[in-house]
């Protein structure tokens, strides 16, 4: 008996020895190109993070867009299991399925103090779960751009007639809400943008902020910089292939998540600081930059083009229906301590 429990340990430790010594070499896809900070940031960070979580189990292999040469295929080839995660923005798939929408950013929708709160307190992660389990993927938190910027224009919007006809890089939700006010609204891959604006292929465009805006030159062709409404919050995302992660032991599946949950936070903050100091520098080194809000007449009319779009997305789908209900009732419960804590805070202190 004695000498069964001795090879039972010893074998119990050779096992473990053995497991515990076993490299998961992953690969992620990236709809950024390898310049495109701090969003590549992103995906590099959470990589790292997985290999010294896990004691160098993990090791994630990163392709950025220039090398896949898909930068809007990332979901499909994550599904098909050509790569293992992607790092990317859920309003890309709205072709595919409409209610992958608000997993990113909704105009007039949740901050991004509003939306993680969401996600982490009161039920988003489950919902992202159930919408993205048809396309073969765990969807997560992958970073946040906090408000965005409206967009850089080449002529100076004044009117709603100013906007009809008007050729706008702008993807998602907003360029439905855009397309109803006449403009024709297209998405373009992140890095033919600038290409795309110089050479009047569009006329405007919106990317995300000063910091990763200025990087891009946009200011050098299209003058008039317009203040935000259409992505208060926007998430980015990593999918995981489902069979991939279900394989993985439960406490490397562990390391995945807080791997991404930090990269997903330091992006935010990190992000935050970028802006700020490129914000304070667009005046001395962007004198030309010209910075507008949207008149009241325009933003009247997007408000109302949003809450018609939003009934009838929820008319058309009921998983859609379900997600934008719980982020309605949500932000509801949420906004008016979000008034009394940011807004009247920065009200009284600017």
């Amino acid at each position: 008996m004695k000498l069964f429990f001795k090879l039972t340990f010893i074998i119990t430790l050779l096992c473990s020895f053995t497991y515990a010594q076993k490299v998961y070499k992953l690969t992620m896809a990236t709809t950024w190109t390898s310049t495109q900070h701090p969003l590549i940031d992103t995906a590099e960070h959470m990589a790292k993070l997985a290999e010294e979580l896990s004691n160098g189990q993990i090791k994630i292999r990163i392709d950025a867009s220039n090398k896949h040469k898909s930068p809007f295929g990332v979901l499909d080839m994550v599904k098909g299991g050509q790569y293992d995660i992607a790092h990317t923005a859920s309003y890309y798939w709205k072709g595919k399925d409409i209610a992958v929408l608000p997993f990113s950013s909704m105009p007039f929708g949740m901050t991004a103090q509003e939306l993680y709160a969401w996600f982490y307190n009161d039920g988003g992660m489950e919902l992202a779960q159930k919408v993205f389990e048809k396309h073969g993927v765990y969807s997560f938190p992958g970073g946040n751009t906090g408000v965005q910027m409206g967009g850089w224009f080449r002529k100076e919007i004044n009117t709603l007639d100013d906007l009809k006809g008007l050729k706008m890089r702008i993807p998602g939700f907003a360029g439905e809400v855009m397309a109803k006010l006449g403009v024709q609204a297209v998405t373009i891959n992140p890095g033919e943008l600038y290409t795309s604006l110089e050479r009047n292929t569009i006329d405007a465009l919106e990317w995300v902020s000063p910091s990763m805006d200025f990087v891009m030159g946009f200011h050098k062709v299209a003058p008039y910089y317009y203040t935000g409404w259409h992505e208060p919050g926007t998430e980015m995302q990593f999918v995981i292939n489902r069979k991939v992660f279900d394989k993985l032991p439960v406490h490397l599946q562990n390391v995945l998540k807080a791997a991404m949950k930090i990269a997903a936070y330091d992006m935010y903050i990190n992000n935050y600081d970028l802006n700020a100091l490129a914000w304070e520098r667009m005046k001395k080194e962007y004198p030309d930059i010209k910075v507008r809000t949207f008149p009241k007449p325009i933003m009247d009319a997007l408000k109302k083009a949003n809450a018609e779009l939003r009934e009838e997305m929820k008319a058309s789908s009921p998983e859609m229906k379900e997600v934008l209900d719980s982020q309605e009732a949500y932000q509801k419960k949420l906004r008016p301590w979000s008034e009394m804590s940011d807004y009247f805070y920065l009200k009284d202190n600017i």
